[in-house]
């Protein structure tokens, strides 16, 4: 063998070495691509079981994935993936629990419900720039990490207090002639100070003017004993409308109503059937149906960050419900007609109850 071909040889070798390379990259870097499917985290500002909106939350995401992987046809490997993060209800610890979520790359997008999410989600959005934050039953306008959504409260307490206020000024069982209803929160926070509660009160004095309305605080979203210590001693002052937003405590409420005789009004989702006869409005945001709208838009890449939108009645996302068998049977038809004719007002825009 002269040179030329040792050479030659030599040529063809290294060729062959580079093509090699350059295939396995080429493997490398599409086995990568296959591999890394769209993965979404659902941060649940609490426990899912038991609170409705987190319930809603978790469905709507998990139903929107669901069917996006069924509607691409994508398999196992390549199909999106929905992973729910409880952050339990030491508030303290959900700042750390949503930066360690944030910084574990694992995650495209980060889905969420609270209005105090916009202030612990602002500060991360520079330090991890390719993450996404969809939020709901919040606000945060500008930023372009950030979408969210969030439901105008003052139309849902609004109607929760209509309700209350008439049914405390009713010939009711358990009706008296106080005119005193209240609120028994789990924590004073803007949302509930500043729209919540203010609304309750306008819809009830819109109703019954010389309605008196009282507000209590639980301390937490998981007491029920309190809720029930709270609810025992408003009862005992003369109060025959509640409204709880307390979360795990507000079953202590309804086990109060249902010993000592007075009425529920229910807020966020369908809760005739927790205590029947005894739960007279239920003022529900459609939670599930904004849940998966969102989490449709971010994966078919429609949804528009930087933007903050307010949806209500009119919109179809705040309703109350006026068609369950348990509300027509335990509140008379004169009661629901006045209720129906306030809301229709709402429903139609003539009459504009706009959030704050």
């Amino acid at each position: 063998m002269n040179k030329f071909d040792i050479k030659q040889k030599s040529v063809l070798k290294a060729l062959c070495f580079v093509l090699a390379a350059s295939m396995l990259l080429f493997s490398a870097c599409d086995a990568k691509k296959t591999d890394s499917a769209e993965s979404i985290a659902v941060f649940v500002p609490g426990i899912v079981s038991g609170s409705p909106v987190y319930e809603m939350l978790v469905s709507g995401a998990e139903n929107a994935v669901s069917d996006y992987n069924k509607k691409n046809k994508l398999d196992e490997k390549n199909s999106v993936k929905c992973t729910i993060i409880e952050a339990g209800t030491n508030q303290s610890e959900w700042s750390g629990k949503i930066t360690a979520l944030a910084s574990s790359g694992e995650y495209s997008m980060i889905l969420s419900s609270n209005p105090s999410l916009p202030d612990l989600v602002a500060p991360l959005t520079s330090q991890f720039p390719d993450v996404k934050f969809v939020l709901m039953d919040a606000f945060l306008e500008g930023n372009s990490s950030v979408a969210a959504v969030r439901y105008n409260q003052r139309e849902q307490a609004f109607m929760a207090g209509y309700a209350a206020a008439l049914v405390s000024a009713s010939d009711m069982e358990y009706a008296n002639d106080t005119h005193k209803i209240a609120l028994v929160a789990a924590q004073e926070y803007p949302v509930m100070n500043n729209i919540i509660y203010p609304s309750y009160v306008e819809g009830a004095k819109a109703a019954v003017p010389d309605t008196q309305v009282d507000f209590v605080v639980v301390g937490n979203w998981y007491d029920a004993s309190k809720g029930m210590e709270l609810s025992d001693a408003l009862f005992s002052a003369g109060t025959d409308v509640i409204l709880p937003i307390c979360g795990g405590a507000s079953q202590g409420v309804i086990a109060s109503a249902q010993k000592a005789g007075f009425y529920i009004a229910w807020f966020d989702d369908n809760g005739y059937s927790k205590a029947p006869g005894y739960v007279i409005s239920s003022t529900a945001m459609a939670q599930d149906k904004m849940s998966y709208e969102m989490t449709t838009r971010y994966l078919e890449k429609t949804i528009k960050f930087g933007t903050s939108e307010t949806v209500g009645i009119k919109e179809g996302y705040i309703s109350f419900i006026e068609d369950d068998p348990v509300y027509i049977s335990s509140v008379p038809e004169s009661v629901r007609g006045e209720i129906a004719k306030e809301y229709a007002l709402i429903k139609s825009g003539e009459l504009l109850l706009p959030s704050p």
